[in-house]
């Protein structure tokens, strides 16, 4: 049975959110069930599964699944996450809380509802990128703002592999707060995007390093050009825990239409403290790169 064009695109969606579950193809000398072609063959679907590049492979075998074996689609479903939570653990950036809820989103696009992932006393086991549990729904916004400044101090405690992810939930988490609409990391042909998020009638696209050193010309200009080729409504938002050289700086402002504004993590604690709305900190940054080509200045700054 052939997918709808609905159903093709939850699955597209749905591929993307596990892509950092499980590797593909298993290192040679690692369990060769700890992948998703492992977890292919043992729910007895392995004939869907190609040994190309690892998206389009995963792509194609939730969407031959679904056409062909929807009785093993939960099953497979299930069998990646359950994979997938020891293999993350493993590589010590478990799956957590926020990622398993937007799966059961994306699952009921296919009408799916897997009962095991909206188990409770699961999804209370898992780790959440927020230190609190409480929903946001009932808690006020000075809360959630204290919150999600606590969770970037904590950011500082992990490792760099599990930060880095930390980070982009947190801006989702930051991005959904402040009512921008925030869509997840996805990714395309040959590239990856951290996110993304709607302010006004313009797209933003969002690059997130958390890095010790300043980001430079190389990573700046990398993601230029993603912002570069989309459409022409979008924008771009490159947000740097540690800021930016000048070298950097210099290169994505000299003889280029300015596409992108630049965020630190110093920037972030004057938003969380209160000293400028995130919205507001958006509009003034683009403002300025608009009127001077200045692809970053501080709130700080903007604030004198």
């Amino acid at each position: 049975m052939s997918l709808s064009l609905a159903e093709s695109q939850a699955i597209n969606e749905i591929a993307s959110h596990l892509y950092d579950f499980l590797p593909g193809k298993p290192h040679p000398y690692a369990d060769q069930a700890i992948s998703f072609k492992g977890v292919a063959y043992k729910i007895s679907v392995g004939q869907f599964w190609s040994d190309g590049s690892k998206l389009p492979s995963l792509t194609q075998l939730l969407e031959r699944t679904l056409e062909n074996r929807r009785d093993r689609f939960c099953d497979l479903i299930l069998g990646i996450v359950r994979t997938g939570l020891i293999y993350r653990n493993n590589k010590s950036n478990p799956i957590n809380r926020e990622e398993i809820k937007h799966l059961n989103e994306l699952l009921m696009k296919v009408r799916f509802k897997i009962s095991d992932l909206w188990d409770p006393a699961f999804l209370d086991s898992l780790p959440s990128v927020l230190r609190s549990t409480t929903p946001v729904t009932e808690i006020t916004a000075v809360e959630q703002t204290m919150q999600l400044k606590d969770a970037l101090v904590g950011l500082s405690q992990l490792a760099p592999q599990p930060r880095g992810f930390a980070f982009e939930k947190f801006l989702n988490e930051l991005f959904d707060v402040n009512g921008l609409a925030p869509r997840g990391s996805f990714r395309l042909v040959g590239e990856q995007i951290d996110g993304s998020f709607q302010l006004g009638q313009d797209t933003y696209l969002v690059e997130a390093k958390w890095h010790n050193e300043q980001i430079g010309q190389t990573d700046l200009l990398v993601f230029y050009g993603k912002v570069q080729g989309k459409s022409t409504w979008s924008r771009g938002i490159f947000i740097s825990n540690s800021g930016f050289t000048e070298d950097g700086i210099t290169a994505v402002s000299r003889g280029r239409p300015i596409n992108m504004i630049g965020m630190t993590g110093q920037d972030l604690f004057f938003i969380l403290n209160g000293e400028m709305p995130l919205r507001e900190a958006i509009e003034k940054k683009t403002r300025r790169a608009a009127e001077e080509g200045q692809f970053f200045i501080s709130i700080f700054d903007l604030k004198r």
